[in-house]
């Protein structure tokens, strides 16, 4: 029998040791965590956007990293692949906006205990609080092989290569297997046990990681008065986001501000766009408040207002144009002294509200850290395995799926499709016969 170990018990790791399991294949599956799907708990505010229901060939276009290595993989398992599995599994799904997937239910946990159920169901071993200290391997030879060439038989040469043995535990047990998947997370939200493990199994087998930094992340901003507004939500809103003159990121959708700057959609999506430059330099956020008219319709629009409050303060009459919140900094930036009537303000002042508006600056100053970002960017290189099984091109029988590769997307349940697919992909060829290095082999390629 064939015995194959799953390290991570999160999206990726579940579904690998779902689609791993057969009549004639054992599968463990060790996670840190006291529980399954820990992270999966938190997604989309514990609702879990666990896919995207946008047409399949559009889907590569909201991959930020190494789209191309996804494509055999998803086109294997792909997001309608996604929500017919989970439906089919007892679980209603709801398509929100942005096509957008959720349980119906709302609750996060029902993702987890389909896949839990199906794992019992195929009768995989889980070993929960039962961490992995190291991923095992050996050097090997390949028996000489007889090539036929045109100038007749010729004997190829041996071919060394590294082959998975097994796997170390944290108590120091020794654990042998024919494959091991590596379904470890990234950094990000180490409270549920990402914490880069899977980029030290990955080096100490020869693979390269690439540089990683948190993604899918709110972002500091320099202005104190941001801190004012901290718990505003900003629906509908035009984001614009500058380096001098060149415009990095612009959208519409929805934002927040914090007490230490801003996030929400707009703001995750847009710091995988400006990751590089943020690092440099301070970048300028603009902010249209009122996308869906002009200037002089705003204007308009504040000559009405004003024309029937004429003795109030501008501060108690703004309420109906800006949230509460927004008021004092709107008046504050836009240099009408506080107490000021509605009779008193000038056309300049009125433009200067109009502006304002249609233009609120914010100034970025850094990314927040991996206990805050979504995802990480950077992970093991996808030049070193196959985007068909997902096993390495080093070592025989071991294989990466889900966050700990170097492939990420935007917001909108793409990322956790990310996981299934890849997860999917390295759970049917570990489970089965043969794999990229024998395959190889038998080709004489090497």
């Amino acid at each position: 029998m064939k015995k194959i170990i799953v390290i991570g018990g999160g999206a990726a790791g579940m579904t690998a040791a779902v689609f791993a399991a057969g009549p004639d294949v054992q599968v463990d599956l060790y996670d840190k965590n006291e529980k399954l799907g820990k992270k999966i708990y938190i997604t989309g505010k514990g609702r879990c956007n666990f896919t995207n229901d946008c047409e399949t060939e559009d889907w590569a276009s909201h991959v930020c990293t190494n789209s191309k290595f996804m494509y055999s993989s998803f086109h294997s398992f792909n997001n309608k692949d996604v929500l017919e599995f989970f439906s089919s599994h007892g679980m209603p799904v709801k398509i929100e906006r942005g096509q957008r997937a959720f349980p119906v239910s709302d609750h996060a946990s029902d993702v987890t205990n389909v896949l839990a159920q199906e794992m019992k169901r195929r009768k995989v071993h889980i070993h929960l609080n039962r961490g992995v200290k190291n991923v095992l391997s050996e050097e090997t030879e390949s028996p000489p092989e007889e090539v036929f060439c045109d100038g007749g038989k010729k004997q190829s040469g041996r071919a060394v290569h590294r082959r998975i043995t097994g796997v170390e535990l944290a108590d120091g047990t020794k654990v042998p297997a024919d494959a091991v998947i590596v379904c470890t997370g990234g950094l990000s939200y180490p409270s549920t046990g990402s914490t880069g493990d899977g980029y030290r199994f990955a080096q100490e087998n020869g693979h390269s990681v690439t540089e990683c930094s948190p993604s899918l992340v709110p972002v500091n901003a320099a202005e104190e008065d941001i801190k004012t507004m901290q718990g505003l939500s900003l629906k509908n809103v035009r984001v614009w986001i500058r380096d001098g003159k060149k415009t990095l990121y612009d959208d519409f959708g929805e934002m927040m501000f914090t007490h230490f700057g801003v996030t929400g959609p707009l703001i995750l999506t847009a710091s995988t766009k400006i990751q590089k430059e943020l690092k440099k330099k301070n970048l300028t956020l603009h902010v249209d408040l009122k996308p869906a008219i002009t200037q002089k319709q705003l204007d308009d629009r504040f000559l009405r207002e004003f024309a029937g409050a004429k003795n109030k303060q501008l501060k108690n009459v703004l309420g109906t144009l800006y949230p509460s919140t927004m008021v004092p900094v709107i008046i504050q930036r836009s240099g009408i002294p506080d107490g000021t009537e509605i009779n008193a303000v000038t056309k300049e002042q009125r433009r200067r509200l109009c502006s304002l508006t249609k233009d609120f600056t914010v100034t970025l100053t850094s990314l927040r850290g991996y206990s805050e970002a979504v995802i990480t960017r950077g992970g093991v290189s996808v030049r070193q395995i196959d985007p068909a099984s997902m096993e390495s091109r080093l070592v025989s029988g071991l294989y990466f799926a889900g966050e700990v590769l170097d492939v990420d997307a935007v917001t909108g349940g793409f990322n956790l499709q990310i996981a299934w697919s890849t997860g999917a992909a390295a759970g049917r060829s570990a489970g089965s016969t043969g794999g990229y290095i024998q395959t190889r082999r038998r080709n004489h390629e090497f």
